[in-house]
């Protein structure tokens, strides 16, 4: 994990700032403008992704805003330079989704994740422009998606990591459909400025208890969990320093209007008096190709997330499993990129990795 990897895994790509709704958690700047991507920006970008894609697996992650508010007309002008090896994904919160919307789904192969949080009372924050709750017509959404037989991931934002909040959650998407399953605790970046510390225990507590409730029914895969066990596998047998990659994912984020932020989607659209946009480059003046090899060097906020790493990696006994803090949660908690620990990895890193192995630890077979 030194460094900046040539290639990156996937691409962010924004084909609208726009988003219907209003979530209170929502870290997006724009989310109220309609600002749409060219089709020359998907053009500039599907030029390596190709080449990558014909290399391996390689994905284009479709991010809002609310991507399917930029219209399917709109949307297949940007698909259209893509080959067909390339994996597309969409991240929606269902609210627009529709029959056509299912039709065009099958007909590009894009897979898709629904952002909701759990039953109707954990769905506060998830909110209409006109402050009306969205869960009816998430749940529409994704009622069709089911009736298409479109498979679908789900993301949910956990506010509050209370005692039994993990094993509703689980029954909840049990019961919803999803095939795969991710948990953010809700995060302080970009425009949420709400707090976000919790009790340590209390967190611990509340990924063992997730880990309970998929060991008694493990039908869907839970993206943290399964990662920290691959982890846990990986230190028994001596492995973990072949876990992470060699080098740091780039993470290209491609704005709307074609500027490329690396390592942290969040940070797209902010600026900082110090850094600038954040931005390594534009790619309608520049291959990606390029920006990603001159990141270290030519975006000075990179090279200071950089020493952050290497802090992380001095001081930090979780470091193997996490490879170091996020870049926006650095920024947007500590107004720097060269600190170490932040709310957000105590939170998801290192007390998920404590609950798996506060799991593990209740549940040992008994000594004969």
């Amino acid at each position: 994990m030194r460094g900046i990897a040539q290639v990156p895994s996937y691409v962010v790509m924004q084909p609208t700032t726009l988003c219907n709704l209003d979530c209170a958690y929502c870290y997006l700047p724009f989310r109220s403008a309609d600002r749409k991507m060219p089709v020359g920006v998907a053009g500039a970008v599907a030029e390596p992704v190709n080449r990558w894609a014909a290399d391996g697996r390689f994905s284009v992650v479709w991010h809002g805003g609310e991507p399917l508010a930029t219209g399917r007309d709109h949307l297949a002008a940007l698909l259209a330079p893509f080959d067909p090896a390339v994996e597309h994904h969409v991240q929606t919160n269902a609210t627009l989704v529709d029959d056509a919307w299912c039709e065009f789904f099958a007909a590009h192969q894009i897979r898709v994740s629904v952002s909701v949080d759990g039953p109707r009372e954990r769905n506060g924050d998830r909110v209409t422009r006109g402050g009306r709750p969205a869960y009816d017509r998430i749940v529409r959404g994704i009622e069709t998606l089911r009736r298409h037989g479109v498979g679908f991931s789900a993301l949910c934002v956990v506010s509050d990591p209370a005692p039994g909040r993990a094993a509703e959650l689980y029954r909840y998407f049990l019961d919803l459909g999803c095939d795969v399953l991710g948990i953010n605790i809700e995060e302080t970046e970009g425009t949420n400025t709400r707090a976000n510390a919790h009790p340590a225990q209390q967190v611990v507590d509340f990924w063992a208890e997730l880990v309970a409730a998929w060991r008694q029914d493990p039908r869907i895969h839970v993206r943290e969990i399964e990662w920290s066990l691959r982890y846990t596998e990986a230190v028994l047998a001596g492995t973990a320093d072949s876990l992470l990659p060699r080098q740091l994912d780039p993470i290209p984020t491609v704005a709307y209007d074609g500027s490329v932020v690396l390592l942290s989607p969040e940070l797209a659209g902010f600026q900082d008096a110090r850094h600038g946009d954040f931005s390594s480059g534009n790619v309608l003046a520049t291959p990606l190709t390029e920006i990603i090899a001159g990141a270290a060097s030519r975006t000075p906020w990179v090279a200071e997330f950089l020493d952050g790493v290497e802090a992380c990696r001095a001081t930090c006994p979780y470091f193997g499993f996490c490879g170091g803090a996020h870049a926006a949660n650095r920024y947007f908690e500590h107004g720097r990129f060269d600190t170490t620990e932040t709310d957000h990895c105590r939170n998801s890193k290192i007390r998920l990795l404590e609950g798996v192995l506060q799991h593990a630890r209740d549940h040992q077979p008994s000594a004969v």
